[in-house]
């Protein structure tokens, strides 16, 4: 058989692909492992005792649409990263730009804060367990994420494992958001961040091996 005729031959089997069918596929492992991550925080943590009560506070929205936000928009980047040719910069700007707001306003609260009030604005009383805490739910968060991106043709492995870890950090903070009464916004940006943060570089590293083809 000639090589054209094998081409044709092939490509007469190829079925269009909904345009929405990447995305579908990667919100599906990621709700799956959210559920996942709820689970363990509920028999592990519980949700804070005065749940209802914070619902009716400010701070409990911000930390909401904080870490929904970071989650969901570097879960889109690395949906955009997992297919050839798309490019990631829309999320990724949207991402460190509600990041630096985040840092801003803590800033200013600091700044305005009296002096003694200040360190515990920064750690609160549960500075040294928040991020772990973020850091293990969100395992099956990432495990979730590279098994839907290893679905798609990532050409960029490593950043695209950095997304993905960024994602998972973001949406396990959510999860978290419904155990931890911590309300200061100097706290959030940081120990709420950082985690999202270490768990973009275990991404990175995990997509290295785990998103090559």
């Amino acid at each position: 058989m000639k090589t054209d005729d094998l081409i044709d031959a092939l490509s007469d089997r190829l079925e269009p692909t909904a345009p929405n069918a990447a995305w579908r596929r990667l919100t599906l492992w990621v709700t799956a492992s959210v559920v996942v991550s709820a689970v363990i925080m509920l028999s592990w943590l519980g949700p804070r005792p005065d749940f209802m009560l914070a619902t009716r506070t400010v701070m409990f929205w911000v930390k909401f649409f904080y870490t929904l936000a970071l989650g969901g928009l570097a879960l889109w980047a690395a949906e955009r990263l997992g297919r050839p040719g798309l490019a990631a910069r829309r999320p990724m700007m949207g991402w460190i730009v509600v990041v630096g707001a985040a840092a801003l306003i803590a800033g200013i609260e600091l700044a305005l804060a009296p002096a003694p009030m200040r360190r515990h604005m920064l750690m609160g009383h549960s500075a040294m367990l928040c991020p772990w805490r973020i850091l293990a739910l969100a395992i099956p968060l990432l495990i979730g994420a590279l098994a839907a991106l290893r679905t798609l043709a990532p050409t960029r492995p490593v950043l695209t494992g950095l997304a993905g870890g960024v994602a998972a950090g973001g949406l396990a903070a959510f999860v978290y958001a419904f155990s931890c009464n911590e309300s200061a916004m100097p706290f959030v940006a940081l120990c709420y961040t950082l985690p999202m943060l270490a768990a973009g570089l275990i991404g990175a590293v995990a997509g290295r091996f785990a998103l090559r083809w």
